[in-house]
């Protein structure tokens, strides 16, 4: 089947993109006006529907709600200076969703259904992406197990969906993290890798922890010794020490590869900064801090873009950071942003024109 010929598209009668302002729009709390929805039955795809945004109607015994069998991914779109609308790095979150689909033991989607499918909601919906500065139209592709059956297996059906969500910043402040060392997030042969729903769910209890006590966030720790940094809650993680760009490595498989990682590694290295993707320990992060060597820490991620860390609290301390005399950083965030939004040439095909 190819998606680009066979989506059927049910528009509606009038869009309620004109009843709000997407000025300061928080984010993830509202959506556009229409959703791709395709089922996966007896083995196969089906018709591939561009519909209304609306709810779905599901049984008390959906597999999804009791045995966790759900991804997603989270992808941006921005208007360039005339208006055109455009996606950062789709591909990517593509093969980076099929790899969490076979983590779960779910059915591959076709790159056809995923690429084509949104570029066409993309494009339909385009008057919902904002037009103001840190602002885009998150794009939230997602599947989840439909068998409405009470038995743990992988599921025989499926139902893959794409929504639109036109969002401000994530973070509108510089961030206080606490050093999570009691509870972990994922551990090596788990599901760290993955954007399952599940992890998600589970770090929920230790950032109530943090927020309580004034953080916006926690950093993991691995999940077998506790002694090397993982990433935050919603991000990747970077540390500047001296002339080195530092953030974990992926070989474990307890963090995510994120796009947005692998983009910032890219944008450092033309900076001419030395970037090491390598396991870091707390113990190297307090010393460098306090040789004075520990210059930027700061997150990365689609729904974070580039988030400043001001504080880091971990062993009865906190580490503070003057974030607005930072070099980097801030460089990095205004880079992806004329990227993204056509300031600067696009030399690295990141952004795929939506047509």
């Amino acid at each position: 089947m190819t998606a680009a010929l066979d989506i059927l598209v049910t528009r509606v009668a009038q869009s309620r993109v004109g009843e709000m302002s997407l000025e300061n729009i928080p984010f993830g709390k509202h959506y556009s006006d229409h959703m791709l929805e395709v089922d996966y039955v007896d083995g196969q795809w089906m018709q591939p529907q561009i519909k209304p945004y609306q709810p779905l109607s599901l049984a008390p015994s959906l597999a999804a709600l009791h045995y966790g069998q759900a991804i997603f991914e989270g992808i941006k779109a921005y208007a360039d200076a005339n208006g055109n609308p455009r996606i950062f790095r789709p591909l990517e979150n593509f093969y980076r969703f099929n790899l969490s689909a076979e983590r779960m033991q779910m059915p591959p989607v076709p790159e056809d259904i995923f690429m084509e499918g949104m570029r066409q909601l993309v494009s339909l919906d385009r008057a919902w992406i904002p037009r103001h500065k840190d602002h885009s139209l998150y794009i939230r592709p997602f599947m989840f197990s439909t068998d409405e059956l009470i038995g743990v297996r992988p599921s025989d059906n499926y139902k893959f969906l794409i929504i639109l969500s036109p969002s401000g910043p994530y973070y509108v402040a510089p961030m206080r993290i606490h050093v999570e060392e009691q509870y972990i997030r994922a551990a090596p042969g788990g599901v760290g890798y993955a954007k399952a729903a599940g992890n998600y769910g589970a770090a929920m209890y230790a950032t109530a922890q943090a927020r309580k006590h004034g953080y916006d966030q926690v950093l993991w720790m691995d999940g077998l010794e506790r002694k090397y940094v993982q990433e935050c809650g919603t991000m990747n993680v970077f540390f500047i020490i001296g002339d080195t760009a530092i953030t974990p490595s992926l070989e474990q498989g307890t963090i995510l590869n994120g796009v947005t990682r692998q983009s910032v590694i890219t944008l450092l290295k033309e900076a001419h900064l030395r970037v090491e993707e390598r396991p870091l320990s707390l113990e190297e992060i307090l010393e460098a801090y306090d040789r004075g060597a520990l210059k930027e820490v700061f997150g990365t991620g689609t729904a974070a873009t580039i988030s400043l860390i001001k504080a880091l609290a971990c062993r009865g301390r906190e580490l503070t950071f003057a974030v607005d005399q930072w070099q980097y950083a801030p460089l990095l965030k205004q880079k992806l942003m004329d990227i993204r939004e056509g300031r600067l040439p696009d030399v690295h095909g990141w952004m795929m024109p939506v047509g």
